[in-house]
């Protein structure tokens, strides 16, 4: 299928963020949905995280109140190390080539994860920017988030500030402690103005690095599963450790390893790595 239209690439430089549909083939939708649709079965038999990733961390973490009656798995660490079909999605769908057409022709993945709000869930993203939880030496990064199921207003869409991606970094240390969010009057004005991502299961919505998000808990009767994957041009390098270490960061996959590097003016303070299997315990520490 064809990539990006010029229109669609201004609209993502302009906005920040762009959802496409029809970012992968309905055969590899269905695999993508049945691999974790067994994930979740195999998570009734846990009452805690489990697994284990190349950090030593637990793969598929478990919301509080997770049971085996209703499974609560909200996060899965480096999915594309055991699944055929998540590391096809990231690596040879359209949804790579679309990637590519915005900050290609060379493009490397650094990290992904698969963040699911099961019905009912309580899990909820406060609002932050990526590019402080893996800043690189510039930021030409782009988080792509998979619809494996469709997303709804009442699911839990992703929730974006749009064009906040021209603007400042926002802090995520606060008296002292990394929150992974932002400060709570400055999220509260990003509520005011968000636009909802919503779309068909199979669509992707393409995300600057920089841009500012978060979303809602899922109250509805349907799931709402995000594979997220993310990429960067071949040039920009990691200045901090990946949060989720996996044995294909820095793949290429689109054009060719130049060897260069090229860096931005920025400061930040830099992140602190979670110490369990994901950010939403560092996230639980920020109090409004």
């Amino acid at each position: 299928m064809a990539g990006l239209s010029d229109a669609q690439k201004d609209a993502f430089w302009r906005d920040g963020f762009l959802t496409i549909e029809n970012a992968v083939s309905p055969d590899l939708l269905g695999r993508l949905r049945d691999t974790f649709d067994g994930w979740v079965e195999e998570s009734r038999e846990h009452e805690t995280p489990y697994g284990e990733t190349i950090n030593n961390k637990p793969r598929f973490d478990l919301e509080p109140g997770h049971t085996a009656e209703k499974p609560g798995l909200r996060r899965v660490n480096a999915p594309v190390e055991v699944s055929e079909a998540y590391y096809e999605a990231m690596a040879s769908s359209r949804m790579t080539d679309c990637v590519a057409d915005l900050i290609g022709p060379n493009v490397k993945f650094h990290h992904s994860k698969i963040n699911s709000k099961l019905p009912g869930g309580a899990t909820q993203v406060k609002w932050h920017q990526d590019f402080p939880f893996t800043p690189h030496t510039n930021d030409d990064v782009i988080t792509a988030l998979l619809m494996v199921d469709e997303v709804t207003e009442e699911n839990g869409p992703l929730e974006v500030l749009a064009g906040s991606h021209r603007g400042e970094i926002h802090g995520l240390w606060h008296e002292g402690v990394f929150t992974g969010a932002i400060d709570d009057d400055v999220a509260a004005e990003c509520q005011k103005k968000a636009a909802l991502c919503t779309g068909p299961a199979g669509s992707v919505c393409l995300m600057h690095t920089r841009l500012l998000h978060g979303s809602a808990p899922n109250l509805s009767s349907k799931p709402r599963t995000l594979f997220i994957s993310v990429y960067s041009a071949e040039d920009a390098v990691p200045v901090s450790p990946s949060p989720m270490p996996n044995k294909f960061e820095g793949t290429i996959v689109r054009g060719v390893r130049t060897g260069r590097v090229r860096s931005i003016p920025y400061e930040i303070t830099l992140p602190q790595l979670p110490s369990t299997a994901s950010f939403f315990d560092q996230q639980a520490k920020h109090k409004a």
